[in-house]
């Protein structure tokens, strides 16, 4: 099985990622990612408790294979990114299991762009894990400093990002994550007031009941701390889920189509097309549409979908579950410049976001997962080749279906939308029937 995921290499840490592992990663990626020069690297992580242990055995492989390493302490992944491309660093790395459990933890690189490694340089990096090179001694072997300076430039870059203040108040829901880091500083010249909730660095809490993983915790108490609307991260504060004035949850798909008519009304969505995934809702399509907005549809995947906004110079793209890219602030998904763009866009926009939610379509979406024997042999079954067939045929115009084997368990995950949600329904379950699920 490929070591690398589509977001690095990530498992229960101390048990599927567990120091030797990370040494052994640290090392072929200095060799590989360093060339012919002495690699430099930047490192960053979130507040997990397993996280100070990856990067002293990340650390040290890298060290232990010529590499200098820069620490920045706890930070956003998206800080990671940005700073290894301002800086001339060799490559980014996060220590991060972004949205997944307290128990969980990751390793994701970034090249010196910015942007995450193609797959091929991740292949090339994981076979050098094998190969046993001589390591140097004395002087060539790397050196470890910390630069906190570091979060105070990506603060700086953030609060550049505003562009009208949000004349109320807003609350912000850290997780207990990366973006503790730099709550409130990011956003005090973005808002008239700013308060912070699961703002505690809190490695043991990160995600637990909170963050946009939970958005509930924030709508039920952003009122008390003056919000007028709130804004919830994940642990590595790559996401942002919104709520807005009435307490209700404004997803990616939302906020993504808010910043694109804000940016298209600026003259600055050039082309007027933005990247969404095939999970965003067909409403959203419509939307951005019937505004002169065309949108790319790429696989589920935050790197998919900035591949195909670099393919077509797309200015910005992203997911419904709150991965948004915006190219001239990030190369990655920055779940806090997406706030301060959003604030900005209601203050100059004068609009509400609540109101803006209810003029955004939002067809019925079913979602199942089918537990099956054998996802190949369920997939090109006789009987489900029909029933799809006829499904795609009864939906064409005003509907789809969308049907993915799971790349780890045996499973086939199904999702039918349907203008009426009895239609969708109806058809999610004649599929997962005829996938073999009960």
């Amino acid at each position: 099985m490929r070591l690398f995921g589509t977001d690095g290499v990530r498992g229960v840490a101390n048990r599927d990622l567990t120091p030797e592992l990370a040494l052994a990663l640290g090392r072929a990626a200095a060799v590989e990612l360093g060339g012919s020069a002495r690699a430099r690297v930047l490192i960053a992580r979130d507040t997990r408790l397993s996280g100070e242990m990856l990067e002293a055995a990340l650390s040290a492989g890298l060290m232990s294979a010529g590499a200098d390493v820069v620490s920045a302490g706890v930070l956003p992944t998206a800080g990671v990114a940005y700073l290894a491309e301002r800086h001339g660093f060799s490559a980014g790395v996060m220590i991060s299991a972004s949205h997944n459990p307290v128990q969980d933890n990751g390793i994701k690189f970034f090249a010196g762009d910015g942007h995450k490694l193609p797959d091929a340089v991740e292949d090339r990096i994981e076979r050098r894990m094998q190969d046993g090179s001589e390591m140097p001694i004395g002087e060539g072997i790397g050196q470890r400093s910390e630069e906190a300076a570091l979060r105070e430039e990506y603060i700086a870059h953030l609060t550049s990002l505003v562009r009208c203040p949000y004349p109320h108040g807003v609350v912000l829901d850290g997780a207990h994550g990366a973006a503790t880091a730099v709550l409130p500083l990011a956003f005090s010249p973005a808002a008239s007031t700013v308060a912070v909730i699961a703002g505690e660095p809190d490695g043991g809490r990160i995600n637990v009941g909170c963050g946009s993983t939970a958005p509930q915790y924030l709508a039920e108490h952003y009122r008390a701390f003056g919000g007028t609307i709130g804004l919830a991260f994940d642990g590595d504060a790559d996401r942002l889920i919104a709520i807005d004035e009435e307490g209700e949850v404004a997803d990616g798909d939302v906020i993504l189509a808010l910043l694109a008519t804000w940016l298209k009304g600026r003259g600055e969505l050039e082309p007027a097309t933005i990247a969404l995934t095939v999970m965003s809702n067909g409403g959203v399509r419509d939307f951005l549409a019937a505004r002169g907005i065309q949108s790319v549809e790429t696989k589920v995947g935050d790197r998919y979908v900035i591949e195909a906004m670099r393919e077509g110079n797309i200015l910005l793209g992203g997911e419904q579950s709150g991965h948004i890219i915006y190219r001239r602030a990030a190369t990655t998904g920055d779940g806090l410049a997406t706030g301060i763009l959003l604030l900005s866009a209601l203050a100059e926009m004068q609009v509400r976001l609540a109101d803006f939610r209810r003029q955004v379509p939002r067809y019925p979406q079913r979602l199942r997962s089918v537990r099956v024997a054998d996802r190949e042999a369920s997939l090109n079954a006789e009987r489900y080749a029909a029933v799809l067939q006829e499904a795609e045929r009864a939906l064409a115009g005003v509907g789809r279906v969308l049907v993915r084997p799971s790349g780890t368990e045996p499973v086939v995950r199904v999702m039918v939308e349907a203008r009426h949600a009895e239609v969708a329904d109806a058809w999610l379950e004649r599929l997962c029937t005829a996938l073999g699920g009960d």
